[in-house]
């Protein structure tokens, strides 16, 4: 089992950037495929961006391509959002997930909330208009 924890999560003006972390501990994470989502009151939780367990492949939600990179540093156990060009609607609680991949070659990412079995507790990003 895999421990995670955000931070890096606040509030921030249009146009401003955050650049949000997960920690994990527990089993080798260099297995995990990671993912982040986010979830806004009142809504789903959306997919928004996912990194394969070797970080060579990357994908995201076409409302945060261009703006948003995930990245990870496998010697430091650590998945990243990099958050720029903020805007309103991009306010939401955000949630790193993992989940150990089978995928062969190591460049394999999940998008779906259901194939992520572990979660972490979330951090608030907020955008002011």
């Amino acid at each position: 089992q895999v421990q995670l924890a955000e931070s890096g999560g606040g509030l921030v003006q249009t146009g401003g950037s955050l650049r949000l972390s997960c920690a994990a501990s527990g089993r080798t994470f260099s297995s995990y495929a990671m993912g982040w989502f986010r979830q806004a009151p009142g809504k789903e939780r959306d997919f928004v961006a996912a990194i394969s367990k070797n970080g060579g492949s990357t994908h995201y939600a076409d409302s945060v391509k261009g703006r948003f990179t995930i990245s990870r540093d496998n010697a430091k156990n650590t998945v990243f959002l990099q958050t720029n060009s903020l805007k309103p609607e991009d306010t939401a609680v955000y949630y790193c997930a993992a989940r150990e991949s089978t995928y062969d070659g190591g460049y394999g990412y999940y998008t779906l909330v259901y194939e992520y079995p572990y979660w972490g507790q979330g951090t608030q990003v907020t955008v002011s208009s």
